[in-house]
């Protein structure tokens, strides 16, 4: 592992990346779900800004290397529409809109990072760590897409933007477009904004000219973006926000893979060929994802106290890619597509109490959150994998925060989860890898899976010196298990006798920040255990991966370096590491959940007011853990990831009321395997990275 190289290179150990020095009064709310300055935080939080958004989407819309580019946590993108192997430190993250869950934790399919068009995103907020501040899911922290707000200078304003995007090194069939369309504006105390999106991507294609793989997909895939948002004033005080948002992105190519093998170093590819496409194969990817919320703001229901109240909706249906491991030949099927159903609704409180005394500043933040989550992941056949889960979620929440003589906060929390799970009686479905290696279907005696947790929460963070602002925490999670997984591959006839204990994630953080001049400067250290993991182990008599739990220890480091040369000139630099263990066997985590070490550097230089350019660079560092087996192959999520680098490149120009833009991804035509690829064995996940592909386009704003 070239460790010192990459921490060298970053000029960093740890962190995660914030704000710049000339922006470090940026506010967030995911955090503590209540308006705060992000030096008031004694954890690791990162904020995308709309600028830096806009600055790496010129070169890419794929949202996961983006988060890989900022947040050291999140380690490196797919390529892919999955961000299966995506992790937060290591484990999970729960994926937000405006706080609504996109995340399926009952059934997780890891589909949630790619939910809507970067392009109705104001910023990002990701809280690194385990967290229960919004309840399940949210082992590894929380990713929060904030969307753009109503309301603009004019009662309307209007901006238009269209682009295309290309390979550079083989053109044909790569020619994609895109537009978007977005109009805002208010009149009097009613305001709004309003966005819709249409993208259709060419053929994606590798360093050598050969289309990429087509499981979990983007080539020749259609996405399509609604987006509104209202806001009206009764009051000075009083305010009410209706948010809705529609997201689908589905592949639908003739194009079938070629299969390879990464333990021989060998790819799987796309080529044309329609008859061998099966003929009921459906689109694969979000075939529909609908978010509606209304939220309703007091910022003094009583003396010193704001109020919040939010109720949500959020259904969706992601459809999986045709798998030959479906199938069953006493039906006479070959293969099938399996899709996840979700379709949640919510109501949150939020109470914030404001006290100040002489010295001290106190903030009281409680209130209570209900949550019905209805999911299942059939066939597209007709036939049920895994059953229907009921969960009913109720938690009462206390959160405080203090701020001592401007310079000591402290911060404590409690939240107290109660959980239902409610499953009728089914039977697992029979599937075969072969005519003669099939799964035992089981009679399965439902019922109710009840969880009760309570977590702490409690940090500390100095602010009296800028070139020393030291933090620490403890925080906890409670992340009920995948329950889909364990119930498709129950092997006992009673879902009480199934291992569904929630999971009690522990972390701990420590690092500090120091200001100078131009510079600022991050890094932390963090550990997380749970005494419920998981793993995946290959049933040798069904050739099926099945979920087994065992108790995990994480551990890592990270670091930014953000510095401003001058008013024309930046850098920043993020380095970030994580390994893992089982402690019962004492054996390290697959790359599933353990990303390689990574590091990035993005410099932005406006050499004129007009103009500004952008390069940025992604190093992917090796991580060898796992020894090959007796035929020279790696298995399951073990495979050793070996090195590389990718460096991007942006600009554009302003003229009047016009923006020209032109976006290079892999400048130098890199020729790699993402580490995803690298570390998972798994057929048809060994798919090279893209090639060079330009990205250029026009906006207007009238």
């Amino acid at each position: 592992m070239k460790l010192f190289t990459v921490a060298a290179l970053s000029l960093a150990v740890s962190a995660s990346l914030q704000a710049k020095q000339n922006d470090i009064e940026t506010v967030l709310v995911t955090g503590s779900r209540i308006i705060e300055s992000i030096d008031e935080v004694p954890v690791s939080v990162t904020v995308i800004s709309n600028q830096e958004l806009e600055q790496q989407l010129k070169v890419s819309p794929d949202i996961q290397n983006l988060l890989a580019m900022y947040v050291p946590g999140i380690s490196s993108g797919t390529g892919t529409s999955s961000n299966f192997g995506q992790t937060l430190r290591g484990r999970a993250a729960l994926v937000m809109i405006d706080g609504v869950p996109q995340s399926t934790p009952l059934r997780n399919g890891a589909l949630g990072i790619k939910t809507l068009d970067p392009n109705v995103i104001e910023r990002i907020e990701i809280i690194q760590g385990a967290t229960s501040i919004y309840g399940n899911g949210a082992a590894g922290g929380i990713i929060n897409y904030i969307t753009k707000k109503p309301g603009a200078d004019a009662p309307v304003e209007v901006n238009l933007d269209l682009s295309t995007r290309f390979s550079a090194v083989k053109l044909e069939d790569t020619v994609g477009h895109k537009i978007a369309a977005t109009v805002s504006g208010s009149v009097q105390d009613f305001s709004y904004v309003a966005s819709l999106s249409h993208e259709e991507n060419g053929v994606l294609r590798d360093a050598e000219g050969d289309a990429l793989g087509t499981q979990y997909g983007l080539s020749e895939g259609v996405t399509k973006n609604y987006f509104a948002k209202l806001g009206y004033a009764f009051t000075d005080e009083k305010s009410l926000d209706f948010t809705y948002n529609y997201y689908e992105s589905q592949q639908d190519s003739d194009w079938v893979d070629v299969i390879g093998n990464i333990s021989k170093g060998e790819k799987t590819y796309a080529i044309y060929d329609p008859a061998s496409r099966p003929e009921n194969a459906e689109p694969q990817g979000p075939r529909g994802n609908h978010n509606a919320q209304l939220k309703y703001r007091d910022s003094e229901i009583f003396a010193n106290t704001q109020l919040d109240v939010d109720a949500y909706k959020q259904t969706i249906e992601n459809v999986f890619f045709y798998s030959t491991r479906l199938g069953n030949p006493d039906l006479g099927v070959e293969g099938g597509q399996s899709l996840i159903k979700s379709d949640k609704s919510g109501l949150r409180a939020t109470f914030n109490s404001f006290i100040a005394l002489d010295d001290v500043e106190f903030n009281l933040i409680y209130g209570l959150d209900a949550l019905n989550d209805v999911t299942s992941q059939p066939l597209v056949d007709g036939r049920m994998w895994v059953p229907e889960m009921d969960m009913g979620n109720i938690a009462g929440f206390l959160q405080s925060k203090w701020i001592i003589a401007d310079d000591y906060i402290v911060k404590a929390g409690i939240r107290h989860e109660d959980i239902q799970i409610t499953v009728d009686d089914y039977e697992t479905l029979k599937l075969c890898t072969s005519p003669t290696v099939c799964s035992t279907p089981m009679d399965v005696q439902g019922g109710s899976i009840d969880f009760e947790a309570t977590t702490y929460n409690i940090g500390f963070r100095y602010n009296g010196i800028d070139a020393f602002n030291p933090y620490m925490s403890y925080s906890e999670g409670a992340d009920v298990p995948d329950i889909g997984v364990l119930l498709r591959s129950a092997t006992v006839d009673d879902i009480t006798k199934i291992q569904t204990e929630a999971a009690i994630i522990k972390n701990f953080e420590m690092g500090f920040v120091s200001n100078f001049d131009q510079w600022r400067i991050e890094l932390l250290a963090y550990k997380s255990k749970s005494d419920l993991g998981s793993r995946s182990t290959l049933d040798p008599n069904t050739g099926i991966y099945i979920t087994q739990r065992a108790p995990q220890k994480i551990w890592g480091y990270e670091g930014v370096v953000n510095y401003q040369f001058n008013d024309t000139l930046d850098f920043a630099a993020t380095f970030g590491y994580v390994e893992g263990k089982h402690t019962e066997s004492d054996t390290y985590i697959g790359g599933r959940q353990i990303g390689a070490p990574k590091a990035t550097l993005v410099a932005n230089w406006r050499p004129v007011e007009q103009a500004a350019l952008a390069v940025s660079y992604l190093h992917v560092a090796d991580r060898t853990r796992f020894e090959r087996d007796e035929e020279g192959n790696y298995s399951g999520d073990e495979g050793n990831v070996q090195g590389y680098n990718v460096v991007n490149l942006s600009g554009s120009y302003n003229f009047d009321n016009v923006s020209v833009y032109a976006g290079v991804e892999n400048l130098f035509n890199e020729d790699y395997f993402p580490a995803r690829a690298q570390a998972l064995t798994y057929t048809s996940f060994n798919v090279k990275g893209i090639g060079t592909t330009v990205n250029m386009g026009v906006k207007f704003s009238f």
